[in-house]
Formats: structure tokens, sequence, C-alpha cells
């Protein structure tokens, strides 16, 4: 497991996009599916969005099949929040993951809400494995967050789908951004692939669609946005990377 600090403004998207410009990160071949259906975990409502709500439009043009796997509702995202509590943070965020997914033109397939802690991933992982041994199926790609990823619920989703029986398993990171360095040793860059965003401001608009994630809730810290404009932007280049 990587050990990582997620504070402070983390790495400017400046320097990130210099460096990619340099480094070439191979192309993902979407059409590598060959018409398997695509499982897609995220650890909590807005991670597929931000980590590869692109390569979701792709797949779904091209016919696959999209099942959908939040393991938590995100209901701890504003521990001290004055305006929202646990419940309604939860019930807000899975409305939006469901806009968010529309405004990529995506229909899932098929849903699924499993309900664990937000935040308490890495306690639940013979849960997770065991509601998501009932919906994997050996043919199915998983896209799932990176195991390394930094944040325990996205590394907990990560490194339970690596264990599933299933055809491949595509790993998207998220927090790896924030504390991650160019070439950063930590990161398994030889196996990163990247995947050109189809719609970019249909991605932006999706990403507009977690309220409660990019925009403030009210005027004390409690209330801050989680997502703010500086890391929002590391997610709109014009390619995704995937860890394949």
């Amino acid at each position: 497991m990587v050990t990582t600090a997620i504070v402070g403004a983390g790495t400017g998207e400046v320097r990130w996009r210099e460096w990619l410009g340099e480094f070439v990160i191979p192309p993902l071949d979407p059409t590598a599916a060959r018409g398997r259906r695509i499982v897609v975990l995220a650890a909590h409502p807005d991670d597929e969005v931000l980590g590869v709500g692109g390569l979701l439009t792709t797949l779904s043009r091209l016919g696959h099949r999209l099942t959908m796997v939040w393991a938590s509702d995100g209901e701890a995202s504003h521990p001290a929040s004055t305006v929202i509590d646990p419940g309604g943070m939860a019930a807000r965020r899975r409305a939006e993951a469901i806009a968010g997914l529309a405004r990529l033109g995506i229909t899932p397939d098929a849903t699924h809400r499993l309900g664990l802690p937000d935040g308490g991933l890495a306690d639940r992982t013979r849960e997770l494995a065991a509601a998501l041994g009932g919906i994997v199926e050996p043919d199915d790609l998983l896209l799932a967050p990176w195991s390394g990823d930094g944040h325990p619920d996205h590394e907990a989703v990560g490194q339970v789908a690596g264990r599933l029986r299933a055809a491949a398993v595509w790993e998207y990171p998220i927090w790896m951004w924030h504390w991650a360095e160019p070439g950063d040793a930590r990161v398994p860059w030889p196996r990163a692939r990247s995947a050109a965003i189809p719609d970019l401001a249909a991605k932006r608009s999706a990403i507009a669609e977690h309220v409660t994630q990019v925009e403030p809730l009210g005027e004390l810290p409690g209330d801050a946005p989680i997502l703010p404009p500086a890391v929002v932007e590391r997610f709109l280049r014009r390619d995704e990377v995937v860890f394949t």
C-alpha cells in the first residue's frame, strides 16, 4: 500500500500538463474490451466521473453494457457541515451520481449501491468482496480505483477488485494526481495507458452535477468544497489515465 498525505494544494496541474506533454503514455485500445460487460466500481459517488468519465462515454458508445457499483454513498464527505447531516448528504450524492452519468449520455444497464460506510471500507473488505462476488462475472472487465491511490477507501476497492474473478481490471487514479510528482517512482507508469476524452464539455458538466463536492454548502470551513477548481482541473485534460 502506498503511504501518502493528501494535504495542502498538491501538485499543480501546470506541472502535470508540462510533464505529460513530454512523457509518452501509450494509448488505451478501448476495443480490447471486445464486447464484455463493463463493471464500474467506485468507492464514492463521483469517483467514476472524475477518473474515467470520458472512457465510460467511449465504452458506452461502443455498445458495452455498463454496470455501476458504488461501495458507499459518500455520506462522510463533510463531517463538520453546519447545513447537512450524513443521511441528507447520502441522498444528495446518490442523485448527483445519476445526474452526472446522464450528462455523459450514459444510462447504466444496472446499478448497485452497497451502502458500506464512507471512510470505513478498509475495515469492511470481507463484506465488500462478498457483495462484489455476487455481481462480478468471470467475463467482465472491471474499472476500479487504483489500489495505491492514497485514499483508504479507493485502495480498499481497488485491492478487492484485484482479487475478484474477472477478465481484466483497469485501475483509475484520482488522488494520485494530488500527492504524486511527475515521474514519481511510487506510480506504476509502465502500466499506464491514456484514453482520449471524446467530449470534454460533457465531462465538465458531469463533474458540475456533483454540487455537494464542487461548491460550498455554506459559509463556514466545514462546508467548503472537497473538490475546489484547482482539483477539478486535474480531471479536465484531453486524456484520462488508467493502469492496465
